[in-house]
């Protein structure tokens, strides 16, 4: 199994009840000297349709289906999480990119950009699938990118967020979403400074990923 990094002074946790669960629960930790300290209470969120599968990120050796593209699970494992994007800066202490109508993130396995997020502008295009990363639904108008399969590995799933869930509540096709209020919450929480990770499971499995002074 993967190591949390030394550095990481703040956790996303997100635990569902089961692989094929695709409704979870959004936890908040962060290192206060030698001990973790739960921030808030749980916050609920969706996750893909059919669940989640074992994604490729800090971690190996989780045990359930694997994630592959278009199979609407989520990833499960310990990510980083490298930057949040979106249409406005509220003032983030973590990078931010500024998200509009140019920008697409590429989920064409036989596209050299595969699993990144380009601007029309400045690449030359050669892939037919993509997602926008501007929706007039407002689903991304504020998102985390979450670092899945961060070698491209052609099929293993791309284009992993945490973003604004739909108002009906509905699972995602593979990333996690919450209420608005909840994500920029959260995202106002984030600090570069504690190199925060995520970490997604079953409950099954997420006492494998976690510290080892850190239960659920």
């Amino acid at each position: 199994m993967g190591k949390i990094p030394n550095s990481t002074k703040q956790l996303i946790v997100v635990v569902s009840k089961s692989w094929n669960s695709s409704t979870a629960k959004l936890y908040r930790f962060e290192k206060v000297g030698n001990n973790w300290r739960k921030i808030s209470p749980a916050i609920p969120v969706v996750v893909g349709r059919r669940g989640m599968g074992v994604g490729i990120g800090l971690t190996k050796g989780l045990q359930g289906v694997t994630k592959r593209e278009g199979d609407k699970r989520a990833p499960a494992g310990v990510f980083k999480i490298p930057f949040i994007f979106g249409k406005q800066n509220l003032g983030f202490n973590y990078p931010f990119y500024r998200m509009d109508s140019n920008y697409r993130c590429v989920d064409d396995i036989n596209s050299k950009y595969y699993n990144k997020i380009v601007n029309i502008n400045k690449t030359k295009r050669d892939y037919r699938s993509f997602e926008k990363m501007s929706l007039k639904s407002g689903l991304y108008d504020y998102g985390l990118f979450i670092s899945h399969n961060p070698k491209s590995i052609k099929g293993r799933g791309s284009c992993i967020f945490m973003h604004i869930a739909k108002s009906s509540g509905a699972s995602t096709v593979g990333c996690t979403a919450m209420k608005k209020r909840d994500l920029i919450s959260v995202l106002k929480w984030l600090d570069k400074s504690k190199n925060p990770i995520l970490i997604q499971a079953p409950q099954s499995q997420i006492n494998r990923l976690l510290p080892k002074d850190l239960k659920l």
